[in-house]
């Protein structure tokens, strides 16, 4: 067994799993009040961006080989009904054309939720502090028709709303987007991984939990369950979220299914790379691009990484 492992290049030639820039999906988050580039301080390296930063970004990305951005849309006001999430002048509504124009032919995805837009951080609508599910539905489908109409090429619905792939499916065929893709957050863990991303998108939840609407992280029966739903309603692609700690739950969707599957390396799985990192515990590189194979091994074809621009690098340079 030793000999094909000798050297770098006898390793790379008999290696099983290979990663490309491209199969990297890049997060962007965009913030409608800030200045060019805010730090988001847990999560080291990663910015809230103007649409014109966020521009910058995008172009790099793709120049670095990176094929595919997911965006967020952080708003300037918040509301109970998420007013923001669908308006035609919109944070992600204006930015969708301006990366279009300024990087073609770069895949421009984005998040259908409306965490992001509440006043109370939940990702539907509430009433007397319960989430409810199908009076929530004609806001996602609202949000989802108006990134389609702003030139989106794939909505990802996030929210883990029962039916709400049908119910944005039926939406976007009738208003003429037809060709509009939808990537399913078809297996969502309520995880305790999130948390940086709700610093970054001033999304925490107001009281309670996501718990009755995210899937429970010891279940994978559930998931299969889950994903099977999403694809009879008419998703294109599946994603599990988070990664790391899903790496069965991946491998198993991909096997079952056999439909493009991606896998989101969250913003908690980077930060503990990141920090790690920071303090030398361990070598950065090495780790993100460990954990990157690992999931793309575990069978996911697209990586939503906040690392993408540096796993594209370290990928470049080997």
């Amino acid at each position: 067994m030793r000999r094909l492992r000798r050297t770098p290049a006898l390793r790379d030639l008999v290696a099983e799993t290979r990663v490309w820039p491209s199969d990297l999906v890049y997060p962007l988050f965009i913030d409608d009040g800030s200045a060019a580039r805010v730090p988001v301080p847990s999560m080291p390296g990663v910015e809230r961006l103007s649409i014109e930063a966020a521009v910058e970004e995008t172009v790099a990305a793709r120049d670095e080989g990176i094929r595919a951005v997911l965006l967020f849309g952080i708003p300037r006001t918040k509301d109970a009904r998420g007013s923001r999430a669908d308006h035609p002048d919109g944070v992600i509504q204006r930015a969708i054309p301006a990366l279009r124009e300024a990087a073609p032919g770069v895949v421009v995805i984005t998040d259908v939720c409306l965490c992001e837009y509440t006043d109370h951080g939940h990702c539907g609508i509430v009433e007397e502090g319960e989430v409810l599910n199908d009076a929530s539905l004609d806001r996602l489908v609202s949000q989802a028709v108006s990134h389609a109409r702003a030139g989106a090429d794939v909505v990802a619905p996030s929210d883990m709303m029962d039916g709400r792939v049908g119910a944005i499916r039926s939406g976007l065929d009738e208003a003429g987007h037809e060709a509009t893709a939808i990537l399913s957050y078809a297996a969502k863990y309520a995880s305790a991984f999130y948390g940086p991303f709700r610093d970054a998108a001033d999304s925490a939840p107001a009281f309670g939990d996501r718990r009755s609407y995210q899937m429970d992280g010891r279940n994978t029966d559930e998931a299969v369950r889950e994903v099977a739903l999403d694809v009879r309603e008419g998703a294109d692609m599946v994603m599990v979220k988070p990664a790391l700690p899903s790496l069965d739950v991946i491998r198993r969707v991909k096997e079952t299914f056999e439909l493009p599957t991606a896998a989101y390396q969250v913003s908690g799985e980077y930060a503990m790379l990141e920090a790690a990192a920071e303090r030398g515990w361990l070598d950065g590189d090495a780790a993100h691009l460990e954990a990157i194979h690992a999931i793309r091994r575990a069978g996911a074809d697209l990586i939503v990484t906040y690392a993408a621009r540096r796993v594209a690098r370290l990928l470049a340079s080997r």
